[in-house]
């Protein structure tokens, strides 16, 4: 086969792919629930001088294959006791937010996502040595988390990875100024 023939039977079978992916079924009028996906973070730690509590549930919708998007509550609970420091003293940290999300798929199973949130977070540290304890007055603190991830179908869902970072780096942020790590599975997709 010459390089001509060879040239015509590539854009051919391009052409046929992209005309068959543009051929989806026919997309149903208004709201489908089928496109409804749930999901989130889930967490539970204990330890002798820690404790850590996290639920943070999700809800997204899949608009088509290349769109997505959805929101959130957060709640988050950690409380650790310094045993070896001088003086000794336990802090205990919440948060608690509201978020939205959105995907794009560029790419099936690859996603880049932001989220925009609006957390409430408070603290406190109790010393053990008399000393007056010390209050993290209450505050609502903006962030702006940007990440890729991958979604990898599973059964009647999707294992989500996803690493995320806080874009907005407020100082009293509950993220850092790390990326992170998120590890998951949607029921639904």
């Amino acid at each position: 086969m010459n390089r001509k023939s060879l040239l015509i039977a590539i854009v051919f079978l391009t052409t046929l792919h992209l005309s068959t992916l543009a051929q989806d079924e026919e997309p149903k009028r208004g709201f489908d629930k089928e496109k409804l996906f749930f999901g989130g973070t889930f967490g539970l730690g204990f330890g002798g001088n820690s404790t850590l509590v996290n639920i943070s549930p999700q809800v997204g919708y899949r608009f088509n294959r290349y769109l997505a998007a959805g929101a959130g509550v957060t709640f988050l609970y950690s409380s650790y006791r310094y045993r070896y420091y001088v003086p000794e003293y336990k802090e205990n940290y919440g948060v608690a937010g509201l978020n939205v999300f959105g995907r794009v798929y560029p790419i099936d199973y690859l996603f880049l996502q932001v989220q925009p949130e609006m957390n409430y977070n408070w603290g406190k540290f109790k010393f053990y040595d008399g000393s007056a304890d010390q209050k993290l007055d209450g505050k609502i603190v903006p962030s702006l988390l940007g990440g890729v991830g991958a979604a990898i179908p599973a059964g009647r869902g999707a294992f989500i990875i996803l690493v995320q970072y806080d874009l907005l780096q407020n100082d009293r942020s509950p993220y850092g100024n790390r990326a992170f790590y998120n590890f998951g599975y949607n029921f639904g997709f």
